[in-house]
């Protein structure tokens, strides 16, 4: 009797340990019945636990937020490596997983985990570790998550409680990929150049109309992307993608706009993903990418559960496409970094036809539109409980609406050290100049320019014409050469180029070349006016034009007498002078 209590009491107690063994490992979310997300603390805890549980699972940090929290990535590999050059010599591809870039929106961070946990405690979909090491950053912007409550997302339907959009500084993180002013960008930038994963997955909630999809998504195929890395997500990843999703129950359609906004029979439109934002950063490092936009309607549960799917379709893809996706990024680098580049017209703006569309099947809701009568404007409502299928235009032709020739090198002045300390960020090889250097450049001379009257991401953007003049122009020792041979050629062209979209000098970074900092007073002026005048016939004929042309300058003393200030001897050489140059190689 003795021993058979004893084996019972055993037997019981190794049944006790494997329930609360197993029920340790329910995440957070689980533990909730689906309906919470866990806080920064409890998030980097269930993390670490899965690091000294799994030799598979192995933890580093970014670098520090601006309050101090560190930013957590977890490495994945089914041989426990956490280097980059080892998994690559191993043939295996680096897929990034990230979450919480905007901290409202957890739905990725809570999937990531529990697949981490189904792979590397249950050992479940093991098979997608076969040739893919995965990265995977659960909370991106750690400040912005533990301003933590109710009441950050009034548009979406759980969690209990969640983050808050942007940094504790107020930058959205996912307009800043470019310009990098957050330090959590600066630190994610030093992590993506010193991986550079081969596939990135950005997962999101979205703002915006009612609709039956669980899950929309947007990949870059309309033109910001080698061609060959377009085609295979054209061609292969999205089809791949939908049935898996369908296959499973869920319904996913690419992510668009409205054109009338929360009108979805006025058509649908998608553009061009800017490299300010993932997707569009990914495509300008040659780099294929999905964001995720669960539906902030459906609920939380839902949500989680799509991205999790999500998460395992495209694995499996990756997986199965590892030797053809390596093969494309490696010819995109190649293609980029050659001479044949620099001889196409390079596309750095791009804008989406208002004529040319497709007809789509859109699954919706039913809605009516209603006369406000608080706000006198338009009211949807939408119900919810009359699924329909429309049939709307989709409008996502796009073409090039700027495009520009790479010069052989730009060179930036050694002044600008913050521009070149953001090149450096994004990997960007350069070599400085040893000595003070008169150079033959192309440099552009801003024609006109109009500036936002309000602060975008704390900056007032600025978008220019332009005028190419060849000039010599003296750069001093430490002004930095940059090359366009090399495969972050795309980055370069979006970053120095002044019109290209989301460019340092649209965010605001060359502001100062546009202050006139010299005036002549009039009692010099008017004398000096007259003899430029009296020498110069061609001058009187732009004059008298440009008084035609403008009428109130009649009323305008100090406007004309400028006008003839900026064509005397004593105009300022450097106003309204782009100050990065063109190299050409032309003699």
């Amino acid at each position: 009797m003795g021993r058979l209590k004893t084996s019972i009491i055993l037997i019981l107690s190794i049944i006790f340990n494997i329930t609360a063994s197993a029920q340790d490992w329910k995440t957070y979310y689980e533990k909730s019945g689906f309906t919470e997300t866990p806080r920064y603390e409890e998030t980097v805890d269930f993390c670490q636990r899965l690091d000294a549980a799994s030799a598979n699972v192995s933890i580093a940090n970014l670098g520090k937020s601006p309050q101090g929290r560190e930013i957590p990535m977890l490495i994945i590999d089914k041989d426990g490596l956490s280097d980059p050059k080892m998994i690559r010599n191993k043939g295996r591809l680096i897929v990034l997983v990230q979450s919480c870039i905007h901290s409202g929106e957890p739905d990725g961070k809570d999937a990531s985990l529990m697949l981490i946990r189904d792979m590397v405690i249950d050992k479940k979909n093991r098979k997608l570790l076969d040739n893919v090491s995965i990265l995977v950053i659960p909370i991106m912007n750690v400040d912005g998550h533990e301003r933590f409550g109710a009441n950050n997302r009034i548009n979406q339907n759980g969690p209990k409680e969640m983050g808050w959009r942007t940094t504790a500084t107020n930058l959205n993180l996912n307009r800043d990929f470019l310009k990098a002013e957050a330090l959590e960008m600066q630190h994610w930038l030093k992590m993506f150049n010193a991986w550079l994963p081969d596939f990135f997955i950005d997962i999101h909630t979205t703002d915006g109309a009612d609709y039956q999809y669980e899950l929309t998504y947007d990949i870059e195929k309309y033109g910001n992307l080698d061609s060959g890395l377009t085609r295979w997500l054209n061609d292969i990843y999205e089809p791949r993608l939908d049935k898996g999703m369908a296959d499973e129950g869920y319904k996913v359609f690419p992510y668009v706009q409205y054109r009338k906004w929360h009108d979805p029979r006025s058509g649908l439109r998608k553009g061009v993903a800017p490299p300010l934002v993932s997707t569009g950063y990914a495509a300008t490092q040659n780099r294929p990418a999905v964001l995720v936009e669960t539906h902030m309607l459906k609920d939380y549960k839902t949500r989680v559960s799509s991205a999790y799917q999500l998460l395992v379709t495209t694995l499996s893809i990756v997986n199965h496409q590892s030797e053809t996706l390596k093969t494309l990024i490696s010819m995109a680098d190649k293609s980029t970094a050659s001479p044949n580049f620099r001889k196409e017209q390079l596309p750095v703006s791009f804008t989406t036809s208002k004529k040319d569309s497709i007809m789509v099947d859109f699954k919706g809701f039913d809605y009516t539109v209603k006369k406000s009568d608080l706000t006198g404007g338009d009211w949807f409502v939408y119900d919810n409980k009359k699924p329909v299928t429309m049939k709307v235009p989709f409008f996502n032709r796009n073409y090039p609406d700027k495009t520009i020739k790479l010069p052989a090198a730009y060179i930036v002045p050694v002044e600008w050290t913050n521009v070149i300390e953001k090149l450096e960020l994004h990997g960007i090889k350069m070599h400085p100049l040893h000595k003070d250097s008169t150079i033959n450049v192309t440099m552009l001379h801003i024609k006109d320019f109009k500036m936002q009257n309000t602060p975008n991401e704390g900056k007032c953007m600025v978008s220019v014409t332009t005028e190419e003049k060849k000039e010599k122009r003296l750069f001093h020792a430490g002004s930095m050469v940059v090359p366009t041979d090399q495969r972050t050629a795309r980055v370069i062209a979006f970053m120095l180029e002044p019109t290209a979209s989301g460019s340092l000098m649209e965010w605001g970074f060359f502001n100062s070349i546009l202050e006139q900092k010299e005036y002549g007073e009039s009692y010099v002026m008017e004398g000096l006016a007259r003899e430029m005048l009296a020498k110069d016939p061609q001058l009187k004929k732009e004059f008298e034009e440009t008084v035609k042309n403008n009428p109130d300058y009649k009323d305008k003393q100090w406007e004309m007498l400028n006008w003839f200030y900026n064509r005397s001897a004593f105009y300022d050489m450097n106003y309204k002078v782009y100050p990065v140059g063109k190299i050409t190689g032309e003699k």
